[in-house]
């Protein structure tokens, strides 16, 4: 069986399906500028529980097609649901983490509640529904942050995913931190596996999509967790607007946690996704 599957406007989508095709499946989705091992900790979790466990890599992202468009939150959605209808995914939970939120916002709206393939869908530390501080977002990050991160990553990407994975994504910048080289490693060899066109035009795409109405039109059960000392995305102007916007949503802010808690602490949120799953 192949790993791929080819959209429509012809993109390879390298994707991972591993456990039983008749149990419930596990749809995870990345953040950027990562891939589909990002969940390496979730996947064998969920695969020792039973359930058939599915991920895969954007485009321009990890194994996937490095082409040289549709690096936004529409192509993002098709993609996944490519994925999804690829391997006739059905009652399935979609989890996603930080951009890979927003695409599941957008997938479960767009394609998979229309479709029927949804059961539940968990955010965590994601980006919706809108990052970039506008008029009527004022609580939002301002333009030129994202500028800086645009700037630094044409300037010298490698040392600016150094700088990312070693400092704010997982808070090891923080006093008393217990800092793992591995996985700061692991975080460059994923970002530097992908496309640095797909990673610039992708700062627009989690930055400046506003998903407001992919939230408000999702009515399947919805898990909301984000930690409170989250640098990436600031979680009062994410996960506390998601859990209003949402019509049928639970939320859980850890005190502490970093934008990256699904590796440093998936000890305590593996356990909390599969209560969530078995509810």
């Amino acid at each position: 069986m192949t790993d791929t599957v080819t959209t429509k406007d012809g993109v390879r989508i390298y994707f991972k399906d591993w456990g039983p095709r008749d149990a419930q499946p596990i749809v995870f989705h990345h953040g950027w500028p990562l891939s589909a091992d990002d969940w390496d900790a979730q996947m064998l979790f969920f695969l020792s529980k039973g359930y058939r466990v599915v991920a895969h890599d954007r485009r321009g992202h990890g194994r996937s097609s490095q082409v040289s468009d549709g690096h936004d939150m529409d192509h993002y959605a098709a993609d996944a649901s490519a994925v999804a209808e690829h391997l006739d995914l059905r009652n399935a939970v979609h989890i996603g983490h930080s951009t890979g939120g927003g695409e599941v916002a957008r997938y479960v709206a767009k394609y998979g509640e229309p479709q029927g393939r949804v059961a539940k869908a968990v955010l965590v530390s994601a980006v919706p529904p809108l990052m970039v501080k506008t008029e009527s977002n004022p609580g939002g990050t301002p333009i030129e942050v994202f500028d800086s991160f645009r700037a630094a990553l044409a300037a010298n990407r490698a040392q600016f995913f150094r700088d990312v994975a070693a400092g704010p994504f997982y808070g090891f910048n923080r006093e008393g931190a217990k800092v793992s080289q591995a996985v700061i490693d692991n975080w460059w060899r994923q970002g530097m596996m992908g496309s640095a066109k797909a990673h610039y035009e992708g700062i627009k795409a989690f930055s400046e999509t506003d998903q407001t109405e992919d939230l408000k039109a999702i009515s399947v059960p919805t898990l909301v967790l984000q930690g409170d000392d989250d640098q990436v995305v600031p979680y009062a102007d994410a996960s506390l607007l998601q859990a209003k916007l949402l019509r049928n949503s639970q939320l859980k802010v850890y005190p502490g946690f970093p934008h990256g808690m699904l590796t440093t602490h998936a000890d305590v949120i593996n356990p909390d996704l599969l209560a969530f799953v078995q509810s």
